[in-house]
């Protein structure tokens, strides 16, 4: 079978993952009301840049190739489920370890390469599971806590989740905030609940989920960005992925923006994490430029971008295959766990 040399490929991403955080963290700064109640969002304009971004961008052959390879280091590797069992995220965790078939990397030229997911992302009761399975492979485990999905705990009892999860070995937590503060306009206590909680994340990365679906409006969007990343989020994701609507461009782009006005403010960068819907390869895509053209290449990598999916990683790997052999497989030839 030729080989297609995607690590070659004119203007795509570079294939070496940074499975570790080496950027500064976000130690926060003063809640700034004004500038919270100043941020609109022009729902039209929004409308139209995201109407525009498939004919603007397109990437076709090996090009794309490399940038799904690209995408599948960015992958937070997700299972939530109700019947999760120790068994599954162990085998999940292989998966992360290895996520594209040995041959379809050597045909690709990218044999020897190291190409593996951004993170597992668990329940806490998995942490330690998931630490264990995946030993000395540098992949970190994620663990989404304070209540999650709804964020409805005890205020104490998040905290304390978070702590047992960072004891456990988890190195990113992905806390929900609580809906009622934005949708009362509360921002002084979400500013002082985001707070508490990367305190009590201590050296692991929080990722701060806005649960966007529940929050209404664009505006509310962009307000809960801006006040999350101002009490010290180091990530913000746009869902749980348990929403009646979860990821989208128009927040994606709406959340960017946010990023863009805060690193200008501070000159801290944040990571962005969309979750939740993202299934197919040709969507992931959309993400991957949106990121490019709003905040540059370097949020292409996964210290900066991540991806919240289960399924995504089939639909690349099976993408892949056909971009090797010309033929597509049946979608249960790429398991995940």
């Amino acid at each position: 079978m030729e080989t297609v040399a995607v690590h070659n490929a004119a203007n795509a991403p570079s294939q070496s993952p940074e499975r570790t955080h080496n950027r500064p963290r976000n130690a926060g700064m003063e809640l700034d009301l004004s500038w919270v109640l100043d941020a609109r969002v022009n729902l039209s304009a929004t409308e139209r840049r995201i109407a525009s971004l498939p004919g603007r961008r397109t990437v076709k052959k090996d090009a794309q190739a490399a940038w799904l390879l690209k995408a599948v280091t960015c992958i937070d590797l997700t299972t939530l489920n109700g019947d999760d069992t120790p068994e599954r995220v162990k085998r999940l965790c292989a998966k992360a370890m290895n996520p594209v078939r040995a041959d379809l990397l050597d045909s690709l030229g990218m044999s020897g390469r190291s190409i593996t997911t951004g993170a597992i992302c668990v329940y806490h009761r998995f942490v330690a599971t998931a630490v264990e399975a995946l030993g000395d492979s540098g992949i970190p485990v994620a663990a989404v806590s304070t209540g999650f999905p709804a964020g409805l705990s005890p205020h104490h009892l998040k905290v304390k989740e978070i702590e047992a999860s960072v004891a456990d070995g988890a190195k990113e937590i992905d806390i929900v905030i609580t809906r009622e503060h934005v949708l009362t306009g509360n921002w002084t206590a979400l500013y002082e609940e985001m707070k508490e909680y990367r305190a009590a994340c201590g050296d692991a990365h929080v990722k701060a989920i806005l649960a966007t679906g529940d929050l209404k409006t664009l505006r509310n969007v962009a307000r809960a960005s801006l006040v999350c990343m101002m009490a010290g989020a180091d990530f913000i994701k746009t869902s749980t992925g348990k929403e009646g609507v979860n990821a989208t461009l128009a927040v994606t782009l709406t959340m960017l923006r946010a990023i863009r006005a805060y690193y200008e403010r501070t000159g801290i960068k944040i990571g962005y994490k969309p979750a939740g819907g993202i299934s197919a390869a040709k969507d992931v895509l959309n993400y991957q430029f949106l990121m490019k053209d709003e905040l540059g290449r370097e949020w292409l990598e996964p210290d900066l971008f991540r991806i919240g999916a289960s399924s995504l990683l089939a639909d690349i790997e099976r993408q892949l295959e056909h971009h090797v052999t010309g033929a597509y497989s049946a979608l249960n030839r790429h398991p995940i766990g």
